[in-house]
């Protein structure tokens, strides 16, 4: 079993308040609830235009891992593109 954590920093250029980054937290949280993953905020909150998002999933092996995570960053990009300044992924054992 591997856990894999895969830590994204979001630029909301479009962010004039927590409403409004809440709003594309949303959509982006809402959207990749068909994958195996659990997301959560977990920096930045106070911040209007940043986000640090972590999504965690749980596989049989790095590369299943891998690949749902990479899936993940692809779908954030294609619902909100441009937005991604950072990702980082870390497997745990």
């Amino acid at each position: 079993m591997v856990v894999a954590l895969l830590s994204v920093e979001l630029f909301l250029p479009g962010s004039r308040s927590l409403k409004d980054k809440r709003m594309v937290l949303r959509r982006v949280k809402d959207r990749l609830a068909k994958f195996n993953v659990a997301v959560a905020e977990v920096e930045h909150q106070d911040l209007w235009q940043r986000a640090g998002l972590g999504i965690v999933t749980v596989a049989t092996s790095d590369e299943h891992a891998g690949r749902e995570l990479t899936a993940v960053v692809d779908e954030i990009e294609r619902v909100e593109p441009g937005l991604v300044t950072r990702t980082d992924v870390q497997f745990l054992r």
